[in-house]
């Protein structure tokens, strides 16, 4: 392994807050637009029922 120890992985030569960070932002942006698409999904779907629900029942 190039570290010696868990310390040093991550502080990653003074560069590990840089690297966390970028890998936390990462993670947050994948969250969010997952969260959001199955969000929009729900939405959608909610909205397609109501639809044909009031159609059906002309």
């Amino acid at each position: 392994m190039a570290f010696d120890s868990l310390s040093a992985f991550l502080l990653m030569g003074k560069h590990g807050i840089y690297v966390w960070s970028a890998y936390g932002v990462s993670v947050l942006a994948l969250t969010w637009l997952v969260w959001n698409t199955l969000s929009a999904r729900r939405r959608t779907i909610n909205k397609l029922r109501k639809r044909f629900l009031r159609e059906q029942n002309r």
